[in-house]
Parts: structure tokens; sequence; C-alpha cells
């Protein structure tokens, strides 16, 4: 399976976002948790691929032995920090030996302490430019790409944000993985947006389900992702109950990627932070709704 065929015709792709643990013990928990996410059947799962690749080999240990334990197709992150083209092309083949099947392409954050991205000598400048390559030189391989409902933080423009976007999508990426949201307003007229630019390749809302106030307003301090005040208030007043806030953020994940589901996406890529009892409740509710129509 590919990702045109994953989100092929009446078909709904879903797919979940791990990142590399620090320890072998955080390896094995979040294999745990993988084990529960896989009873949903994703059609894919990722892994990140840390700042100038500190997690080069780990991120591929990774989507291999979730290829060889679960059999499922496995995409890696892959950025241009810190790389240059004859590294991005070791690393692809490293890739494909492992039966990597997709990749996320990304130009990467600038390296902690810098304010902007800087290409090293004999690398790629932009996400574009990485997409090409990897089209143009392992076209086995699937690609995906990254689009910000409320404008990546380092554009100048919601307009230069999605000519960006586009040259992605020319380039030959076969998908739009959203940055997380809060708000469907945001992804709807990104999405309405996305179209009257010509981008016609699925546009999939990325979800991180709240289970953490602090968490999450660290998160999206980071990201630019703005969070609805009646949500806020939601979780404000369980603040003095982890049990409260994890409750409150599951139900307005549901009712969020309900509406979304109902809007006609073509699937959901949940950003699981290597756990799963979050986005596991999410899914059985949204599976008990399916199968109740």
């Amino acid at each position: 399976m590919n990702l045109q065929q994953v989100y092929g015709s009446g078909k709904f792709g879903l797919s979940f976002e791990l990142f590399p643990p620090k320890t072998p013990a955080g390896d094995e928990e979040m294999f745990g948790h993988v084990s529960r996410l896989v009873e949903f059947s994703p059609d894919y799962i990722t892994c990140t691929y840390g700042a100038g690749g500190s997690t080069r080999d780990k991120t591929l240990q990774i989507v291999e032995r979730v290829r060889q334990q679960f059999g499922c197709l496995v995409a890696s992150h892959l950025t241009c920090v810190g790389s240059t083209i004859d590294d991005l092309r070791g690393y692809l083949k490293d890739a494909i030996g492992r039966s990597v099947g997709c990749i996320v392409a990304l130009r990467g954050d600038p390296p902690q302490g810098e304010t902007s991205f800087k290409p090293v000598a004999g690398g790629l400048s932009y996400a574009n430019e990485l997409v090409t390559l990897i089209k143009g030189e392992f076209p086995q391989l699937g690609i995906a790409v990254a689009g910000y409902p409320e404008t990546h933080r380092e554009a100048p423009s919601p307009e230069v944000d999605l000519a960006n976007l586009k040259r992605k999508v020319d380039a030959g990426a076969d998908v739009v993985i959203t940055q997380l949201f809060y708000d469907n307003a945001d992804f709807f007229k990104f999405r309405d947006r996305c179209d009257k630019a010509g981008i016609r390749v699925p546009i999939v809302p990325g979800i991180l389900p709240v289970t953490n106030l602090a968490q999450i307003r660290r998160i999206t301090s980071l990201c630019g992702a703005g969070l609805p005040q009646t949500f806020q208030e939601a979780l404000e007043a369980q603040s003095d109950s982890a049990e409260g806030q994890f409750a409150a953020g599951v139900d307005f994940a549901i009712r969020q990627c309900r509406e979304l589901v109902d809007a006609g996406v073509p699937g959901l890529h949940f950003y699981v932070l290597n756990k799963s009892p979050a986005t596991c409740a999410v899914l059985e509710a949204l599976r008990v709704e399916r199968a109740a129509k």
C-alpha cells in the first residue's frame, strides 16, 4: 500500500505519529502503547526526526521495528537541517533498505539558539527542494508534507505560506498533513484556500488530544496554534484533577474529530506523544458512532 491508496476514492486514512524516546525503558513503554493503537488498524505510522538529524538512527530503528512487529506502512520524517544532499540521499537509501514506504518531508526548524534557517554547504534550503529530490531519485517513496491552518510562524503572510505549500505539492507531495489546531473553522478556511490555490492532494487534519493544560499551553505557544476560550475554561475548571483534565480534553477531541469526519476529511493523523489512552478513547467513541449509523 502507498499514500495514494491510503486516501483513495471512498477510503479514510488513519495514521499516528511517534517520536524517538530517550531511553530503552521509554522504547518499551512506547511500543506497549503502539500495540494498543494498532488495534484501530492504522494505515501508517510515522516517526519524527530530531533537530539536526540528532535521532537519525533511532528514527529508522523505530519505524523498522514498527514495520516488523505490526506489519503496517511506516514513514520517517526527514528535514534539511544539517544535511548535505548526499547525506539526505544516504538516509533515503537506508530508509528504503529498512522497508520505509513514505517520507514526511520538512525543511526543519533552525537549530537551538539560531533565529533563522541556514542550509549547510551542499544542502537544501526548502522543503519543496527535498520533495523534488525524493520524487526524482526515490520515486518508490510516498511523500507527505506539512500544512499550517493558522500559518507557519516564520511566514510573512498566509498568502506566502500557502504559496510555499503549493510549491511542495507541485514538486510531488502525495498528501498534506496539518499542524495541530483546535478550532475547526481554521481548518475549513485553510482547506478552502488550498482548493482555490489548486492544491488537489488530500488535506489531512493533524489532531493532538489534550490531556494536560500546562503541556498544551507550552506546545501551542511553540507552534502558534490557538486554544478556544471555552475549551481553556473547561480545562481550567479541572485544574486540580488530572483525570478531569483528561476527560475534558478527550471530550473536546471527540467533538472536534466528529465534526471533521462529518465534513468529509480524507483521514485523521494523531500526534499521540507516544501514549495511547487519549487517542484510543477518541477513536473508540468515533468507531461506536460510525458503527451505529
